[in-house]
């Protein structure tokens, strides 16, 4: 009991710091709706890059890669990392640039707010929030779920996985509701900070530690890694089955790289930069910032093989909590709850003020005065939070499963995103196919009413990404143009904006 209530102190400590950022942030509110959901687009480069980074972490990354590579190996580092580092800052700059330009200057606050302006129609709006809410619960609960995971393992079941899951999702609102996007990305560094800080320790005590014990011959990391490839060699190969048979490995590659840019709360992030060098800044941070995390995600969970063998599917979403309470005191065990709920915090906080503005303008009627929808979004946290919950509490598949359908899922925005900022034939019809098209077969596929022989290797992701293009040509030119005087709205900021050099 005396390492519990450690383990409740070092939390504690992390929340109070967590809440006096989000007092800090109130204060320097404006009631707007600008400033509320976008932090009056004011994000300098350590800010942006840190909420970018911060908002992108979640159990995913901390519990669900862990889990994964605890049954494939170190193969792992190179279907998922290599492809994100390079894939994720690309976008950013194709797509995430471009919609920073346009909303900018048409006043767009939410990326459905954007197209309904690309387009002239509200419609359109209405579509792209369904499937942008559709995948960002889901996303949403494996963030949570990983909390409830790792209280549970940390303090040996003493705080269980109900209170520590309707807690972070508490602590969240508090700040959120206060200070709104400010609060979130000001706390983000402190999150970022705290999560990437304990990783990088923890990777080097645990490694340390547990070599000592179990090495063959040599100490440290260098035994450990000697043991585990001694034990269990095919942890160091790469199979050309499963994950890693080359239609499935192309299919990931194209998920993990392209999603990101589709998650509404990272588009969001990108309309809050102050000004271009904070986003080109950004670009060129995060892929150190994202090899630094995951090469001990992947590690923790191919250590974890020594101490913990056997463990059958989800069940090693919590290899990475055992083996901090396996090798590290009570202080640095608490410290390490605060890191993963710094991760998580990060994330759902976005994710939570995004799906909060969308409701507000691009839901509701147009039309309400900026008070009004600042008081509106806060009511929709509490809902939004709530429906979070409840389906937390049910416990579903892995966090690795639930983050996998997300992410494919967001796969299918990417051609509307990137054609309706590039591409002036492409009209509100085309937007429509595409997104219909494009998660019709994804579900198809993904439920295997289209039968997985069929599917000629190929992930469901890569079949709802290839109908979401066909269906954006196709509805584009077999439907009249969208007018000039509506399109270019968007499209001349850009097209000004990507034409002209940079001083």
């Amino acid at each position: 009991m005396a390492e519990y209530g450690i383990h409740v102190a070092v939390v504690v400590a992390y929340f109070l710091v967590v809440l006096g950022i989000g007092a800090a942030a109130f204060r320097q509110s404006e009631t707007t709706a600008e400033d509320y959901f976008l932090g009056g687009r004011t994000a300098k480069t350590v800010v942006l890059f840190m909420a970018l980074f911060g908002t992108n972490v979640t159990p995913f990354v901390l519990m669900g890669i862990p889990g994964l590579a605890y049954h494939h190996g170190v193969g792992v580092f190179g279907l998922n990392a290599a492809i994100v580092v390079l894939g994720i800052p690309l976008t950013f700059w194709l797509i995430g640039y471009p919609a920073w330009i346009a909303a900018k200057r048409t006043g767009a606050v939410t990326p459905a707010e954007l197209y309904v302006r690309r387009f002239g129609v509200r419609w359109i709006g209405y579509l792209m929030f369904a499937v942008f809410f559709a995948y960002t619960v889901p996303y949403m609960v494996t963030a949570v779920a990983g909390v409830g995971i790792a209280a549970d393992t940390l303090s040996g079941g003493a705080l269980g996985y109900a209170p520590a899951t309707g807690g972070i999702l508490v602590i969240t609102l508090l700040y959120t509701s206060l200070g709104g996007m400010r609060a979130t990305m000001w706390t983000n560094v402190f999150q970022g900070a705290v999560f990437l800080g304990f990783t990088l320790l923890a990777f080097f005590l645990i490694g340390d530690r547990l070599g000592d014990q179990v090495g063959l011959g040599a100490d440290g990391l260098r035994g450990l890694m000697t043991r585990i490839h001694a034990d269990n060699p095919r942890l160091f190969e790469v199979p050309r089955e499963g994950p890693f048979a080359p239609g499935e490995w192309a299919s990931w590659a194209l998920a993990i790289a392209l999603t990101v840019i589709a998650f509404p709360h990272m588009m969001v992030r990108i309309f809050a930069a102050k000004d271009v060098e904070a986003l080109k800044n950004a670009c060129r941070y995060y892929p150190l910032a994202m090899i630094l995390l995951w090469v001990p995600a992947v590690l923790f969970g191919v250590w974890a093989t020594v101490e913990h063998p056997g463990l059958v599917g989800k069940e090693s979403d919590a290899v990475f909590p055992m083996l901090i309470f396996d090798h590290l005191g009570p202080v640095l065990q608490g410290l390490a709850l605060a890191g993963i709920l710094a991760a998580v915090m990060s994330t759902l906080d976005a994710q939570l003020l995004t799906l909060s503005s969308m409701l507000t303008r691009d839901v509701l009627p147009a039309g309400l005065d900026e008070r009004r929808q600042v008081q509106l979004g806060r009511v929709f946290l509490v809902l939004v939070a709530g429906l979070t919950w409840a389906v937390v509490l049910a416990r579903p598949a892995s966090i690795f499963k639930i983050a996998k359908l997300s992410f494919s899922g967001y796969v299918t925005l990417v051609p509307t995103l990137f054609l309706g900022l590039r591409w002036r034939r492409f009209t509100v019809a085309g937007a429509a196919s595409s997104i219909v098209l494009g998660n019709a077969v994804l579900l198809l596929t993904w439920l295997e009413v289209v039968p997985k022989a069929a599917q000629l290797g190929l992930l469901p992701v890569a079949w709802g990404l290839l109908a979401a293009i066909a269906g954006a040509v196709a509805g584009s030119l077999l439907s009249p143009p969208t007018s000039p005087s509506v399109a270019e709205a968007v499209l001349g900021p850009v097209r000004e904006a990507t034409t002209t050099p940079s001083p």
